[in-house]
């Protein structure tokens, strides 16, 4: 086993997004609090750690199922190249299972300076939650991403649960329902990633799994792509108007370029050739965190 192999499996191009929710979260809990740097570094690696163990996971999981085909028209990774066993995946699975648990209870004492609070305890439920989310959208005799409720899962956790997670953990509380509005917002954008990938790969999923962009039909799953991102714009646009107003807030419009050029991929391109769109809107959606998260940063200076 390479480490080119391991790399190329662990798709470090994913890792954008799922860092997006928590850098988005941890910006607007230090506009309002002081945080503690090694809340933010355990969380950073918990992040990272759950993202490639829902990699390794959903390659494993394509491959007993018998979705990762030569007709695919995604990437190919490393087992369906031939470059690692089932084996070996698992071992690897069984080491980022490990690691996500390590940093994540790392990062609760560092948030609450106990494992037994009962905060702490709200947390280790939620990081077991987070762990058996990543390893079951394709694992498993039933797994969820075959039944069309990748979408939902996606929403919670890449969304809800690392904005406003994030915010909570360096905050120690959530001072206003608001914070929704923004964590719909990366929600939104996650979800969106996920819907080009499936569009991307309606013909050949149709025969092994079900789908949000199958059960829509090729036209309807771009409309759908189309309001995910409108509606990520929608709900970071009203958090700021709903705030006290500064120019800074808005720092995030300077992705519109990026968010346009993604859609218009998607409205003009099929099969292999929209899987540009996808690391273009990992980036899209990570800059547009880190714009919106740094606009409340700035003002304080």
């Amino acid at each position: 086993m390479q480490i080119r192999s391991v790399l190329k499996s662990m798709r470090l191009r994913t890792l954008p997004l799922s860092l997006s929710g928590i850098i988005l979260g941890v910006f607007l809990a230090a506009a309002d609090y002081r945080i503690q740097a090694s809340t933010v570094v355990f969380l950073i690696l918990t992040t990272v750690c759950l993202q490639i163990l829902s990699n390794l996971s959903n390659e494993l999981g394509d491959t007993l199922h018998g979705v990762d085909t030569d007709e695919r028209q995604g990437i190919h990774y490393s087992i369906q190249d031939g470059e690692m066993t089932v084996s070996q995946m698992k071992g690897l699975i069984g080491c980022f299972a490990g690691l996500s648990c390590v940093f994540g209870l790392l990062m609760i004492h560092a948030a609450f300076g106990s494992l037994l609070a009962p905060l702490s305890l709200v947390f280790i439920a939620l990081g077991a939650a987070a762990i058996w989310a990543a390893m079951h959208y394709t694992l498993g005799k039933n797994p969820y991403g075959y039944r069309g409720l990748g979408d939902l899962f996606v929403f919670l956790f890449f969304g809800i649960v690392t904005v406003c997670g994030g915010y909570f953990l360096c905050a120690r509380e959530i001072p206003t329902p608001l914070l929704l509005l923004p964590a719909s917002a990366i929600g939104c954008f996650s979800v969106a990633v996920l819907n080009v990938n499936n569009i991307r790969d309606m013909k050949t999923d149709a025969a092994t799994r079900t789908t949000v962009a199958i059960r829509l039909g090729p036209k309807r799953a771009r409309i759908y792509q189309t309001l995910l991102i409108c509606c990520g714009w929608a709900c970071m646009t009203a958090f700021c108007l709903l705030r006290f107003f500064s120019p800074w807030h808005y720092l995030y419009v300077l992705t519109l370029p990026l968010f346009a050029k993604h859609l218009h991929g998607v409205w003009t391109r099929q099969d292999r050739a929209l899987d540009p769109m996808l690391p273009l809107l990992v980036v899209s959606t990570f800059l547009f965190a880190l714009l919106a998260g740094f606009g409340f940063i700035v003002f304080l200076f």
